[in-house]
């Protein structure tokens, strides 16, 4: 297969595992070109996600690299191949190239967990909230625009119906459920699919009440998408140029337990249900 000049974040992703396990080993990229018959530059490319490579090279690497975490390999040869085409490789064109890998990310996790204060979570807003908020992005965006990142949205959301559902759990800070973004009507049908949502069993939704015990960061929106193996794990956090997507192992560990702490100050589902209804009443 020829070499790629634009790599998805999963093909990156796997480079950059091939490369820990190349510098784990103690071995330059010449030396390791050298171990395995292949030139640097072919180590570079394939480090770097423009070049694919198959099941059989990426254990091939793991014995040169002495790696004997068998889950860990099998992980990775599960990402190996071409580019795997999706619903979202049709946005390329016109969404920015975060959002994209995005929902690619999201597509192959098996777990997901979002803590957010301002924002209910992309996965669990309506049409009419998600349109409310994209027509207020700065610079603004152009109708059509606005259309293309709502259709996108929505589909994201598709992997909590699937015949094999993600499970996701959601931590929402009472600020977010009392922005009222769009009016009273739009604000008591989000939080109604809120509640309708939280009622399936692959959904768990949690809240944080004003008044609550403290909870640990910033108060930047964490999405934390769980691999095959913790090692494959990403964090996705929001920032005012886009997203960022973090898989360095100190960070995966710091925002395991921001989350682990977050939740442990969220009141239990069921109450949270039972929040959120009053709410709905309130508005």
């Amino acid at each position: 297969m020829p070499p790629s000049t634009t790599p998805t974040l999963r093909q990156q992703r796997l480079g950059i595992e091939l490369r820990k396990l190349r510098e784990h080993a103690g071995l330059t990229s010449t030396g390791a070109a050298a171990l395995l018959g292949i030139s640097q530059a072919r180590i570079s490319s394939i480090e770097s996600g423009r070049y694919p490579v198959s099941a059989e090279r990426v254990r091939a690497f793991a014995r040169s690299y002495d790696c004997a975490d068998e889950a860990l390999v099998e992980a990775l040869c599960a990402m190996t191949g071409g580019r795997t085409r999706g619903w979202w490789d049709e946005c390329r064109e016109y969404l920015p190239a975060a959002l994209v890998d995005l929902a690619e990310l999201e597509h192959h996790a098996r777990e997901l967990r979002v803590a957010l204060v301002i924002h209910i979570p992309a996965l669990l807003q309506t049409t009419d909230h998600a349109r409310v908020l994209f027509r207020e992005v700065a610079p603004p965006l152009l109708p059509y625009e606005v259309e293309h990142r709502l259709s996108h949205r929505i589909k994201r959301q598709g992997i909590l119906y699937s015949d094999q559902p993600v499970r996701y759990t959601a931590l929402i800070h009472e600020a977010a459920l009392r922005m009222g973004f769009g009016g009273r009507e739009v604000a008591r049908a989000q939080l109604r699919h809120i509640i309708e949502m939280s009622e399936r069993d692959n959904i768990t939704v949690r809240v944080l009440p004003f008044g609550g015990s403290a909870f640990p960061g910033t108060g930047q929106s964490i999405d934390y998408a769980s691999g095959p193996v913790p090692q494959l794990d990403t964090v996705q956090v929001d920032t005012h140029f886009g997203c960022e997507f973090l898989d360095a192992e100190a960070q995966l560990v710091k925002f395991r337990s921001v989350l682990d702490r977050v939740e442990g100050a969220a009141i239990k589902p069921a109450e949270s249900r039972d929040f959120i209804h009053r709410l709905v009443q309130e508005i």
